[in-house]
This record gives C-alpha cells, structure tokens and sequence, in this order.
C-alpha cells in the first residue's frame, strides 16, 4: 500500500503549506500549522461513489417564513446571550479556560430542559458517566430526565441521532475528544475537528435538533482546531472569568439568531451557577467612593447597559522604564491615553508606574470607556477623588477631543436606575444631534476636551506632585 501523502494547513487562515513550518508565511502566525491526510474521506455518508448531478432550485428573496421558534433553556442569562433561547437546527460552540464551568453551565441547560419534558442527550467524551453523575448530584439535577452518554466514536454518535426522534438538544462535550475513523489523525487534529463538527452541525439540520459543541480553548484565549469552526457553527460562545474570582461572563462574539457581544453573568457558587439579573449592582457592591483614581463607567454590552468601576494606581518609579500594566482593557489604548494626557493637558506620567483594573472580572473593549479611564488617570495623579455620585463614557481622540458613543440614553437610565445623580459625557453637536432625553434628576455635564476634564479636578497637589505634575 502506498504511503498516505500529507499537506500541512493553517488552523487560522486555511493556507497550505508543503511541509512544515514555524509561522504561517500568510497570516504571520506561530505554531498554527497542522498536518493533514490527503486520503482523509470527506464525510461518513462519502464512500467514494460519485453522485449525479442535480440542478438547483432558485426561489424569490420575499417570503413568508416565521422568525424561528425558541426553545428557552429556563436559564435567562443563557437565552439572553443566544437571542432569546436556542433555535432548532442551530449549532452553538462554546470555548472557555478549563475549569471556568463550560460543563457545569451546559448540564443545568440541559437538565433544565429536560424538566420541561424535552428530549435531551448529553454525550461527553472527556468523563466518565459516573462523573458526570456526580456532579449532577452535586448540583442538585438528578431529577431530570437528561439521556447520557460516554463516547468518542463518532460513526456511532452520528447514527444514533439519526435514528432519535423530537430530540431539542445534543451537548457534545468536547468536540476535541470526538474521533471519526475515516481520518488517519489523532483526536483534537485540525482535520478530526473540522470533519467531526461537520458531521454533526449536518445531523443538526438533517434531524431539526440544536447542538452544542463545547471547545478547548489555547494559551491565548483562542478556541482550538480550524478558525474555521467558527465560521461553521451559527453562534460562538466565550466563557470568560478567573477560576480565583466567583464572577463568570458568557460572551456571544457571533450570532446568527441574535445580537452579538450579548454577555451574561454568572456567579460560581457551592450549587453550581446562579444568575445574576443586575450585573451593575454586584460590579459596583464594594466600591468606594471617596478614593482617589476610581471612576465609575456606564457602558454597553450587547444590548444591556453595565456599569464598572475603573481603578487607577500610580506607583513612584525612580529609574528605568515606567511599567504598564492592565487587568480587563487594551494596554494599547492605555498608551495612546496617556500620551494624549501628557501632550494635551500636561499631566505626566513619565516618571510612575501606572496599574489599570476593571473591577469585577468584565474586560471591557469599548472604546466609550476612554473618558472614565482618563477620569481615575487624573484623579490618581491628583490625589483628587472623583465625583462619587458621577458615571463617564466618552471616546477621546488624538486631539484630545471628546467624541459621541452611541446610546447614551440607556447608558443614562442604568445610571439613574442605580442611584447615580450626575453624568460626565461627550458635548453634543447643535447641527444635527436631537436632544437627549435624560432621566428626570440626573445633571448633565458635557465636555468637549480633555482638558476640560483636567480643569474639573480642584489641581491640589500634594507630596505626589514630584511624580505627577499638570500643568496649565
């Protein structure tokens, strides 16, 4: 028998190479190349007869279907993320950290759904089915009706959801354990994972039942396999949050059926994971108001406005290169910041260490947020604390220009919602901008520039004055 000739392809931009190499000379990525079988066989239903061709049928783009049903998992977090619950039919990937609770999170869907009298099936290919047992048991899901299983081989998975009848839900759990016989390559290879999630997403729509493919992720946050899985499923899923920390945020990055960059947030606790219906609450429970660079701010995402707290620490540094350092925003974005305050307005930050966090665990990636990180910047470096009744959103330009976001007004309504008395935000425009409407007992404070800003603060200066100075 000849021996199998082999082509190495790209996971993140599909470019075939001949042999193997350390960066993809395409897309300039490291360690993104995999080998694959050319005699790999397309799919299961291919056995190397050749069907006949058949002419395809065009129809008007007017029609009458019906938005597509929902099948509400009973989890709102969960539906809010994937646009009002799952669509049948639809194939979702979920990606997040080992141990972050993308295992926990799907087995109370599904159990959920299964106590509605669903048909439900959990296949997991990484446990053992008395693990499973176990931490349903833990989780208090041992009444629901939810069909498991324990398997890899993916001919008998495919064949056996042909064969199940009014199924809702199929969790696969994970699609890197999955393993197709047909293809000469281990499990977790780019080509097991690409065929293997075709297979399934066919099944999907040939059988009318969603399903849900659970995905390792890399050292860099990204899911692993083909970038092409992504472009395959309808809905990409990022679970996101440190294992350390009790908060949990289910972010949608693509959606077919729905808005994208919906999050919901979640809170990991002995019972596994609990909704939490008003994340601006719990990001700002432990806030205090009275210290110097925090600032509170009114953001959007998805469809829901949120509100963090954004803290400031600058750090005395007498030699070397100044540190900085960020925990849930763009270090990029920082820099430019603070390269505009110090050739704007004067504030300098030449001589300190600057240390940037988003409370509560949510990276923001906005770029509505520049004018609270501006606000704690300048409250750390004046030892000023701000407004603690005060929210700020606001996009600052090269110029130091404060420029609109979009939906103010519900960034508006959350800040009053929540107790907030007044709002520091982009100057509107006379030609052209309506007039916004704010909640009645909320005070508006328009700002055009940033050293606007700078001039709010009272400029006290204290003993930090050798490692921040402003000027006028």
């Amino acid at each position: 028998m000849a021996r199998p000739v082999s082509r190495f392809v790209c996971a993140e931009c599909g470019a075939v190479t001949p042999k193997w190499a350390g960066r993809c000379e395409t897309c300039q990525a490291w360690n993104s190349i995999f080998e694959e079988k050319l005699e790999a066989a397309p799919g299961l239903s291919a056995k190397g007869a050749k069907s006949a061709a058949r002419r395809i049928e065009f129809v008007d783009l007017a029609g009458s279907a019906a938005p597509p049903p929902r099948a509400e998992t009973g989890i709102s977090e969960l539906d809010r993320v994937l646009g009002g619950g799952l669509v049948p039919g639809s194939a979702v990937l979920l990606g997040g950290d080992p141990g972050i609770g993308k295992s926990t999170l799907l087995l109370q869907a599904a159990a959920s759904l299964a106590r509605s009298g669903r048909k439900v099936l959990y296949i997991s290919g990484e446990e053992a089915i008395e693990q499973v047992r176990l931490r349903a048991r833990r989780l208090g899901l041992t009444d629901a009706k939810l069909g498991l299983a324990a398997a890899i081989n993916l001919r008998d998975i495919v064949a056996t959801l042909e064969t199940a009848g009014d199924t809702t839900l199929v969790v696969i759990d994970s699609i890197q354990t999955m393993w197709l016989d047909e293809i000469d390559s281990a499990p977790g290879t780019v080509s097991q994972v690409r065929a293997c999630s075709f297979e399934l997403i066919r099944a999907a729509k040939t059988r009318n039942f969603a399903v849900v493919l659970v995905g390792h992720v890399t050292k860099d946050g990204a899911i692993a396999g083909p970038r092409v899985l992504e472009h395959m499923v309808d809905a990409v899923l990022y679970f996101e949050g440190d294992r350390g920390h009790q908060f949990r945020i289910l972010r949608g990055v693509k959606n077919r059926f729905g808005a994208t960059d919906e999050i919901g947030v979640f809170e990991m606790g002995e019972n596994g994971l609990a909704e939490v219906p008003n994340p601006s609450a719990l990001f700002l429970a432990e806030r205090r108001g009275n210290i110097a660079g925090s600032a509170v701010f009114a953001g959007i995402e998805g469809t829901r406005p949120v509100l963090v707290e954004i803290q400031c620490l600058l750090a005395a540094n007498a030699g070397g290169s100044p540190r900085r350092s960020t925990v849930g925003w763009d270090s990029s974005r920082l820099s430019m910041l603070l390269a505009v305050l110090e050739t704007r307005c004067g504030v300098k930050f030449n001589a300190t260490d600057v240390y940037l966090n988003v409370a509560g665990g949510l990276r923001i990636s906005e770029p509505a947020a520049d004018l609270a990180v501006a606000a704690a910047l300048i409250s750390a470096a004046t030892e000023t604390p701000t407004d603690p009744g005060m929210v700020f959103f606001g996009e600052v330009g090269l110029s130091g220009e404060i420029r609109q976001v979009a939906q103010a007004e519900a960034r508006l309504k959350e800040a009053e919602k929540l107790g907030f008395d007044s709002a520091c935000l982009p100057r509107r425009i006379a030609s052209g901008n309506r007039k916004l409407a704010a909640p009645t007992g909320l005070t508006l404070r328009e700002i055009g520039h940033l050293s606007d800003l700078v001039a709010r603060f009272s400029g006290k200066t204290s003993a930090s004055a050798s490692r921040a100075t402003m000027s006028s």
